[in-house]
């Protein structure tokens, strides 16, 4: 999804869990919504940096991605548009 703030990537975990995080890695900026999904991580598609989706922060690295907060309301997700700046999508 893109916003003036960049792409947010959208990930649906085995549980059926629902998460939105920024779309690039901060290691070498690989998109995290080409990556795979286990449990509630995620692995960056270049380096294999893994990263928690609730949280953000890496895994046994020195990096982190931003989360933002949202809810599935009648099969659609809802991104809570606070951390998002107003500007019109891109």
């Amino acid at each position: 999804m893109k916003t003036a703030q960049g792409c947010i990537a959208v990930f649906r975990t085995a549980e059926n869990e629902v998460f939105a995080t920024s779309n690039t890695c901060p290691h070498k900026a690989g998109p995290l919504s080409e990556g795979i999904v286990h449990g509630q991580s995620v692995t960056c598609p270049l380096h294999n940096w893994v990263f928690d989706l609730e949280t953000g922060k890496a895994q046994g690295e020195d990096g982190e991605i931003a989360t933002y907060p949202l809810k599935v309301e009648d099969g659609r997700v809802l991104i809570d548009g606070a951390g998002l700046s107003a500007r019109d999508a891109a």
